[in-house]
């Protein structure tokens, strides 16, 4: 930036770049929302939306106040072995319940619907009722309580930052039993995304029974898929 003196002359002073520090999820809605008598107050999120085959996996968790695991943070910030890390800190700390929507429901009712009633159903599941749930995105879910959408909640509160880590977790060991049932798709590598190894596999050998038909690249390869095999999750063919 310029500035001009009287003598007409300019000098230049240099401004120091600004750091921006990431601050990560914290308690502070949760805190804020017991002091105002809403207890239990839980967190959801999902993991698995936008991946060509496996589930949906949803979380619900309530953290202990007095035990709040540290380094808490939107799943996709965290490497693997800091996710397991944290998944077993939850686990012991928290109150934990997680739901599966298998491709058949994703087909049948589109993937939003089916996160939705995923996200819904974990929260039922939970030991305890709870009185406010927070749920990642901007979406509500239809919940005999009180529900505030969070859009990018994960990176916020940390209740939803426990919940993208539990259901993260439980994804990627679900679709690495998948990546050892059927080898030739290699999901444990890129778990169901749509990578280019995922891709030359399903055109070399056609969806199976894990694949999600209503996403477009799987349509493309139905014709030429082979006879459905067992879901080795859940007996069905």
């Amino acid at each position: 930036m310029a500035w001009s003196g009287a003598s007409g002359h300019s000098c230049a002073r240099k401004v120091p770049d600004m750091i921006l520090v990431r601050r990560g999820p914290t308690f502070a809605r949760e805190a804020n929302a017991m002091r105002k008598g809403f207890l239990p107050v839980a967190g959801c999120d999902e993991a698995g939306r936008g991946p060509l085959a496996g589930p949906v996996v949803a979380a619900a968790v309530i953290l202990d106040p007095a035990r709040v695991p540290k380094g808490l943070d939107d799943s996709k910030m965290l490497d693997a072995p800091e996710r397991e890390i944290l998944f077993e800190k939850i686990c012991a700390t928290a109150e934990v319940a997680v739901t599966v929507a298998p491709p058949a429901r994703i087909d049948r009712d589109n993937i939003l619907r089916a996160s939705l009633w995923a996200l819904a159903q974990a929260v039922c599941a939970l030991p305890r009722v709870p009185q406010l749930v927070f749920v990642d995105g901007r979406d509500t879910l239809p919940l005999h309580c009180e529900v505030k959408a969070v859009i990018g909640g994960d990176g916020i509160v940390a209740s939803i930052a426990a919940a993208s880590i539990v259901a993260k977790v439980t994804r990627d060991r679900l679709m690495m039993q998948l990546g050892a049932a059927h080898p030739e798709y290699g999901f444990e590598k890129h778990k169901g995304y749509s990578t280019s190894l995922h891709w030359e596999r399903l055109q070399a050998h056609g969806p199976t029974i894990h694949h999600r038909n209503s996403f477009a690249p799987v349509r493309e390869c139905l014709r030429g898929a082979a006879a459905p095999q067992t879901d080795i999750l859940t007996g069905e063919v």
